[in-house]
């Protein structure tokens, strides 16, 4: 293990994840950089960015190799996460619901078949989408109306979908509904929808404050007809499906925190360095200064606590509480950290002229989306009352 000069932290990396960072570092840079500014403006995300991210591999990290992925870690994953998120978070939630929700699911409940049929196209072409969240069941994620019923030996699903992440990119959709609601959340089971099947529609996309190039959709199914080996899992264990990848994603959210607070502080680091004011730099100040040790210190704590729950995960331990301080954490340094950022900035950063006002809309949706503050503090609170 050795510790990396070009990027300031206390992380240690191996030399093939150093690699792997520099190489999405330099993409992201190359290839993503130039179209920020105009996908926040129209709201749309560039599709040769997505076709660009499949041929990087970044879009089955931890797919295996037999299926056209790259058979690595969630430590990877979260670092590509955290690399696409330093220059634009839009593009980081993409690559982020691909691998930590969709993938990640298909690998450990798909069938043999679905696994054959479906990881292959997730690794080298078909963006994913994981719908669970409906207009009434959002923190109460089992309050689910979207139904299924068999029927023809074929599934049928009626109901709505919304705040779906790469609803309008995807081509695959995991959708939970409820086969038996005397059963409540037993009832759940989670089905593989592609975009083209009879009675499935994408409605319409949210106009969002930030992540503003990463579609967020209602999706509408009207009888939709679901092949019977379309079921992901078992019947009526869809909970579990969704909780434990949940548990999973919550990791790459933290990843995507971590890159836009990087993102903002690069961008705050140089500045200080070049702005003057009473005749030096603002850097030399030290109120100035300590705000920018403030930053680093709460920017490498998060750091820490996200790849701390990655390399648990990886290792088959425990890492659901981690998870949870590592979102719950993450999610508010970046809050923090790039409103200091606008203020260091002062009129310039109340402006679209400069990066850091799109660094701290983007990390809004940290404390809200795949649970929020309030529900990570319930999970760790519970974890921490449970113990013996």
């Amino acid at each position: 293990m050795s510790v990396d000069s070009k990027q300031p932290a206390l992380t240690m990396w191996s030399e093939d994840e150093i690699a792997f960072r520099d190489a999405v570092r330099s993409f992201a840079e190359a290839e993503i950089k130039p179209h920020v500014n105009h996908m926040d403006e129209k709201a749309e995300m560039n599709p040769e960015i997505v076709s660009k991210l499949f041929e990087m591999g970044l879009m089955g990290i931890e797919s295996p190799e037999r299926f056209g992925g790259a058979g690595s870690s969630m430590t990877m994953a979260c670092i590509a996460i955290e690399e696409l998120g330093r220059i634009d978070g839009s593009v980081s939630v993409l690559c982020d619901v691909q691998n930590t929700l969709v993938t990640n699911a298909i690998i450990k409940w798909g069938s043999p078949g679905l696994q054959e049929k479906y990881l292959p196209r997730l690794a080298r072409e078909w963006v994913g989408a994981y719908c669970l969240s409906e207009s009434s069941s959002g923190s109460d994620a089992f309050a689910l109306k979207c139904r299924a019923e068999k029927k023809d030996g074929k599934w049928i699903l009626n109901g709505n979908k919304l705040w779906i992440t790469n609803g309008k990119e995807a081509s695959f959709f995991i959708v939970f509904a409820n086969i038996d609601t005397s059963k409540g959340y037993k009832g759940i089971t989670a089905f593989i929808v592609e975009k083209g099947f009879k009675g499935f529609t994408v409605g319409k996309k949210e106009d969002k404050l930030g992540i503003r190039a990463s579609s967020t959709c209602e999706l509408i199914f009207e009888n939709c007809e679901v092949p019977e080996e379309n079921v992901l899992g078992e019947i009526g264990k869809g909970y579990k499906i969704a909780i434990e990848t949940l548990n999973e994603g919550r990791i790459g959210i933290g990843a995507q925190m971590v890159g836009i607070t990087q993102g903002a502080y690069d961008a705050t680091l140089a500045y200080i360095k070049s702005r003057e004011q009473f005749g030096k730099a603002i850097g030399q100040f030290q109120g100035v200064q300590f705000q920018l040790a403030q930053m680093r210190i709460e920017l490498e704590a998060s750091r820490l606590m996200v790849y701390n729950a990655a390399r648990l995960k990886d290792a088959g331990q425990d890492f659901i509480e981690a998870a949870a301080m590592a979102k719950y954490y993450s999610s508010k340094v970046a809050e923090k950290v790039t409103s200091m950022s606008i203020d260091l900035f002062g009129g310039n950063g109340f402006t679209k002229e400069y990066p850091v006002e799109k660094f701290w809309r983007d990390a809004k949706i940290g404390q809200i989306y795949e649970g929020t503050s309030n529900m990570q503090l319930q999970t760790i609170a519970k974890i921490e009352m449970d113990r013996a």
